[in-house]
């Protein structure tokens, strides 16, 4: 069973940092694109970052654009989110997920994305 379990989540302050991390599982990690998604009370998901299988290409929503750096490391099935100069408008619920095929660019579309975690908590405090 595919499984994708994320980590590193969890409150600070405005200005602060976290990297939350997306371990892998029962898929051939170097298949995929992967990407992260956000959920904020009462708002609809949306995309955050997303990388190619090679990490020869990355996208980020506007919104963190600067801010936030996506990585992944092949070799440990792990997928990262450098977060940095949070904002408490960055509070939300953080989903890692995979999407079959080596994309090229990167899907920032949920609908690309067969597998998903439980998600990670975030919050940002003014």
């Amino acid at each position: 069973e595919v499984q994708l379990v994320e980590s590193g989540g969890g409150s600070v302050q405005a200005g602060g940092s976290l990297r939350l991390s997306c371990t892998v599982s029962e898929l051939t990690f170097d298949d995929y694109a992967m990407g992260w998604f956000r959920q904020a009370p009462g708002k609809e998901r949306e995309g955050v970052s997303c990388i190619t299988w090679n990490s020869g290409s990355t996208v980020y929503g506007d919104s963190v654009k600067g801010r936030f750096t996506i990585s992944r490391d092949n070799a440990k099935n792990t997928l990262y989110l450098q977060m940095n100069s949070l904002k408490p408008e960055d509070t939300g619920m953080y989903y890692c997920a995979a999407a079959p095929r080596r994309w090229v660019p990167p899907p920032l579309f949920q609908s690309a994305y067969s597998y998903w975690g439980q998600g990670t908590q975030v919050t940002v405090s003014s």
